[in-house]
């Protein structure tokens, strides 16, 4: 069992925040019990992963959009926060059957999404079916084994962070995209390799993936 935060949307600074005090939380208070939460991002907000460079963004031009910008205390490529569901997950590494494989742990931690999905018959497996093309700076574009998809399509991207033998994942679930204001600000082509839940299964609402993985 863990400790699930409700959905609450916050801007992109406030969320890492959040993050960040819950990881250190965690590791001071040697918490046994993970703890997953949920949330969304307004204003829309360009996250750069931690070790990323964010020399390729046009912060004049996110401004005049209205998007702010952050760095995660994750890893990976830069993402656009806009019309989608973030998850994170905070545990020990002991927590985990192999807490101490990278691999093994983001399989362990997105099976509690694969066993959601599954309810209501959005059947995901893992990517890395794609080679990485170390080009792109928007993370949905590249597939790795971290990754979650459907159709052979990315739904889910992960990343993570550990300190002091606790693992923090964060994860983007993507409910719709806006494909012309990604490839304006990552200046790449959006293909085909990526999907959305309203492109899966346009009946379904946001407010029911956030009740599926609340409460499912």
């Amino acid at each position: 069992m863990y400790t699930i935060i409700p959905y609450d949307v916050y801007t992109g600074a406030e969320n890492m925040r959040i993050d960040c005090e819950l990881l250190e939380n965690a590791i001071q208070n040697q918490s046994p019990e993970p703890v997953f939460r949920l949330y969304g991002w307004s204003p829309a907000c360009v996250s750069v992963g931690r070790n990323q460079s964010d020399l390729f963004i046009d912060k004049q031009l996110l401004a005049e959009d209205g998007i702010d910008v952050v760095r995660r205390l994750t890893g990976g490529r830069a993402l656009l926060h806009d019309d989608e569901i973030t998850y994170s997950f905070i545990c020990p590494v002991e927590y985990l059957k192999s807490g101490d494989s990278v691999i093994k742990s983001y399989a362990e931690i997105s099976q509690i999404l694969i066993d959601k999905f599954a309810k209501i018959g959005i059947n995901l497996d893992f990517g890395g079916t794609k080679k990485v093309n170390t080009k792109f700076d928007y993370c949905m574009l590249i597939s790795t084994g971290a990754d979650l998809c459907y159709g052979g399509k990315k739904l889910i991207g992960s990343a993570q962070y550990r300190k002091n033998g606790y693992i923090l994942q964060h994860g983007s679930i993507l409910y719709k995209y806006n494909k012309p204001l990604i490839e304006k600000i990552f200046h790449e082509k959006v293909d085909n390799s990526i999907t959305s839940i309203n492109e899966i299964d346009p009946s379904v609402t946001k407010e029911d993936i956030i009740n599926l993985l609340q409460n499912g």
